[in-house]
Parts: C-alpha cells; structure tokens; sequence
C-alpha cells in the first residue's frame, strides 16, 4: 500500500475504534433511566456508575499504559485493550445489580484507557506538525461517529430488546476491529531507529527523561500545558456532568421514548459534531499552520459561546428550540478538539507524547468524567424537594456557567504557547525539519 493511502487508512481504523471506545458511554447514558428501574438504583449511583467508577481506573491506568506506549508496540497495545474493553461491554449485559455492574465497567474503563494516548502518538509519527491539527481532527471524528452508533443504533437495539442485549451486541464490533488493527496496522518504531522519527536528531546529552518524576517535573513547568491541562479538565466536568445526563433530562421533561430520542441526539450530534469535529482540523492546518496562539484565541471564543448555548438548552421550555441551541453548541465546541490534542503533542518531545496525553486525561477524568456526573446527580437529588421531576434541568442550568473559567484558562495558554514551544525545539538539540514517517 502506497504511503499516502496507508496514512489515510491508519486514521481511519484508528477512527472507528475511537468511536467504538466512545460509544458504550454514550449508550449508558441513554439507558440509565432504564437501568435505574431494574436494578433499582438512585441517582446518585447512577452518577457513580457513569462517573468517578469508570474514569477513578480509566485515568490511573492510562498512564502505565502511556508509558508502555512511548517505549513499545503501540498497535499491539491498541490491540489488546480494545479487545478487553469489547468484552467488558458485552458483560455489562448480564449484570445483576449495583455491585456487578461497578465492577463489569471497571473493566472496561482499563481496556478504554489504551485507545487514546497510543492513537495520537502513532498519529504524530506519521503527520507533521502543520499536519496535525487536521490529521488529529479526522482521528476525533470517532467522537461524533460514536454519536450516531450509541444514539440511533444503541437506541433503536435498546427499544426493541432491552437495555442487556443491547450492551452484548455493542461488544462484537470492537473485537472485530482489535483483529484488524492486529493485522493490518504497521508500527513505525520496528522499521527504523527511533531517534529519527519524525526526522529529529537528538544530540548526547540532550536526552528526554524517562523516570515519571522527571516527566512530571517537565510537563508542570510548561506552563502552556499547565493551562491546557486544568482547561480540559473544567471542560470534561462541566461537558461530562451536562451531556451524560442529557438525554435523562429529556426523558423526564419532555416524555421522550429513548428510540425517539436517539434519532434527534444522532442527527445533531453526528451532523453538527461531524462538521465541527472536520472543520476544525481544516481551519487550523489551512488558516492558522503552526500558529498556536491563534488558534487558542478562537478556541477561547467558541468555549465562551459553547456556555451560553449550553444554559439555553435547559431554560427554554421548547423541545424544538433546546435541540436548535444543542445543535449550535454541537458544532462549535467541537471544532476545538483536534487542534487541541494536536498541540499538546506538539508541546512535549516525541518520547513523552503517549503519556502527556494519558496525564491530561488522568486530571480530565477524574475531574471531568469522575466528578461531574456525580455532581449533577447529586445536584439532581437534592433539588428534587423544590423541583420535582425538573430538578435534573436546574441542576444542568447552575452547571452551564463553568465553561467561562476554562475559556479564562485557555486564552491564558494563548500567551505562553510561543514561549514554550520554542522550549521544546530548543530541548531537542541538532532538530531538522519534520517530515512525515516513511513507513
């Protein structure tokens, strides 16, 4: 296979295992009502099964396997561990009650730790720096392809068998693509030293370190990092805490059945997020080519935008009105991620580029995914006295004013970045120009 077709097939298996890894997160959140009746559950506890239980294990474990990813075989990590989290999907099937299926996503949430961090750093050997925001932008395309299989697929399976057999079959897919990859998917690292990836010569005595304490020291003096890591952190709470109890909220609110439901979450989610998630990559790698500070500008007006749209959801009292604004807000938060994750590998040498991705989700999920959830569920609960059965749309109102924070956050890295990513060049001693691996 020719370079430029592999190049584009890489992307695109990676693709779909990440809309695979995504998909079961958004699937538990569509059916948690349901779950709730059978297994006779508070939403409080709801919030710790799609919350701190997944992400707690998810976060941890991503960083060993980051480690692992920045010396080994990345395509057999991938490998391996989405065929572990396929099969902890299809066991949340048969779970019994609160305790199996706390321990059944535990699972999961170690297998789904593999996926992310060795995508990106396989996609950075492959992409150079002005590449990346667009190469990185069809890798996150899995996100709102995971839309469209977790909404209108999962919702559909969900309606007509039930919430059980509907996690066994979402199990088969990610197995079949852990074959795939397998096979199919080449690892640079085995074809050449790997002092030359990406065309960098590192000269002696200009070694990255290796030992965690030294990875840590490095990545929280970059200050660009620094701002970026507690961004994405308030984003995924508030984003995590808003959107997991999302299609609950319409449930309750406006008497939605979830197959109804899921084919007004796909359709705006999978279009909107589909053209944000695209367009995204597009602007910055034609627009704005290895101008981080102005990318971070815009990207701090469209999370400022992306509140607004989020609080107006929740107050209007039509249907119609809330899937516009959710629409709107689909779009333009979504066109921030691939130039996001593309510059945190451009902030940090090649060696550290798996693990500063696993350390960014570490903070992310537990924070966002772990806490947030929870938070909402907990908020849910105890305005229920006050609001009753629309306690769930007050509690995501009061959450929708956060993002203004991490809007803060990012234009704050908007000032650093050039800084530090001089840092990183200069760290890196005998550098010349990137080029694409040629593998």
């Amino acid at each position: 296979m020719k370079e430029g077709m592999y190049r584009s097939y890489l992307l695109h298996i990676l693709m779909v295992i990440l809309a695979l890894n995504y998909v079961d997160r958004l699937v538990l959140g569509l059916v948690l009502q349901e779950i709730k009746v059978d297994l006779s559950l508070t939403d409080t506890q709801l919030g710790l099964l799609s919350g701190i239980a997944f992400a707690f294990f998810y976060s941890v474990m991503g960083i060993p396997i980051a480690r692992w990813a920045d010396r080994g075989n990345r395509i057999v990590i991938i490998s391996l561990t989405a065929a572990a989290w396929s099969v902890g999907v299809a066991l949340c099937g048969v779970a019994t009650g609160f305790l199996d299926l706390l321990l059944i996503r535990v699972l999961v949430a170690v297998g789904e730790a593999g996926c992310i961090p060795p995508g990106l750093s396989l996609i950075s050997d492959y992409f150079t720096r002005a590449e990346r925001p667009r190469a990185v932008s069809r890798y996150m395309l899995g996100g709102p392809l995971s839309v469209a299989l977790g909404y209108s697929l999962a919702g559909s399976l969900n309606q007509h068998f039930g919430w059980r057999v509907t996690f066994i079959l979402l199990g088969v897919p990610g197995l079949a693509m852990a074959v795939l990859a397998w096979f199919t998917l080449r690892e640079p690292r085995l074809r050449r030293p790997r002092s030359r990836t990406l065309g960098i010569r590192v000269a002696p005595g200009s070694a990255t370190p290796t030992d965690a304490r030294s990875i840590c020291k490095t990545l929280w003096r970059n200050r660009t990092f620094r701002h970026l890591l507690f961004s994405v952190s308030g984003l995924w709470f508030f984003a995590y805490g808003v959107l997991q109890w999302q299609p609950t909220f319409f449930i309750r609110s406006y008497g939605l059945s979830t197959a109804e439901l899921g084919l007004w979450l796909t359709g705006i989610w999978a279009i909107a997020g589909t053209a944000g998630t695209y367009l995204g990559g597009e602007f910055a790698s034609r627009f704005a080519p290895s101008d981080e500070r102005l990318q971070l500008r815009f990207m701090t007006l469209l999370v400022v935008s992306f509140g607004a749209l989020s609080g107006a959801i929740y107050i209007t009292q039509n249907l119609y009105a809330a899937f516009g604004f959710m629409a709107l807000g689909a779009f333009g938060i979504n066109l921030i991620y691939g130039p996001l994750f593309a510059m945190l590998q451009a902030l940090v040498p090649e060696p550290m580029r798996a693990v500063s991705v696993a350390v960014t989700y570490l903070f992310a999920n537990l924070i966002g995914m772990g806490l947030g959830p929870l938070a909402t569920g907990a908020l849910s609960d105890a305005l229920r006295p006050y609001f009753g059965e629309e306690s769930l749309r007050y509690a995501l109102i009061s959450l929708s004013p956060g993002y203004l924070f991490c809007a803060w956050l990012l234009w704050r890295a908007g000032g650093s970045v050039i800084h530090d990513l001089q840092g990183v060049r200069d760290a890196q001693s005998g550098v010349i120009d990137e080029q694409p691996c040629r593998a």
